[in-house]
């Protein structure tokens, strides 16, 4: 009689990863915007102080554009995790994939404020994460994403897989 191995679990598994990328055209905008302000300054200095907005203001759009754009969203060793934030997927009560009408309701003017919420207006869809943490005053996340149904679905079956490693 033969005995089959047990199942490890997987504990590096990643189901969905996504980066809050800013789209193309944010990328051609704010650096004319700045390169247009930087020419609005020049235009009334002189001498070496004419080249000090363009030297300062461009690469400080170019960081700032950087900075929107950083956010990773994944679900990964039975964690939801957006940017630093991290959520055990066992606390996940339901997740619940929203269109950009769905976003502006959850987050409209009957908004909890509990709430955490990253939101990315250049995206319009979202999934909102219901908590189910009695020691954790906030009720539900709500997560700008590209695919809202993928993300969900993933957490969906990362919190029904169980926990992959003791708690």
């Amino acid at each position: 009689m033969s005995r089959s191995p047990a199942p490890t679990p997987a504990t590096t598994a990643t189901t969905y990863t996504e980066r809050l990328s800013l789209p193309w055209w944010l990328w051609l905008a704010g650096p004319a915007l700045g390169g247009f302000l930087a020419l609005e300054l020049w235009l009334g200095a002189g001498g070496l102080r004419a080249w000090l907005p363009f030297v300062v203001l461009l690469p400080a759009t170019v960081a700032a554009l950087w900075w929107l754009g950083r956010v990773r969203v994944a679900v990964a060793d039975g964690e939801l995790r957006v940017d630093d934030a991290r959520l055990p997927v066992r606390f996940v009560a339901d997740a619940v994939p929203l269109d950009a009408a769905g976003r502006r309701e959850v987050l409209g003017v009957g908004a909890d404020p509990l709430a955490f919420v990253v939101q990315r207006p250049w995206i319009a869809g979202a999934v909102q994460v219901v908590l189910d943490d009695p020691a954790d005053p906030t009720p539900f996340w709500v997560v700008s994403t590209r695919d809202p149904v993928r993300l969900a679905a993933a957490l969906l079956a990362a919190r029904d897989a169980g926990p992959s490693s003791p708690a």
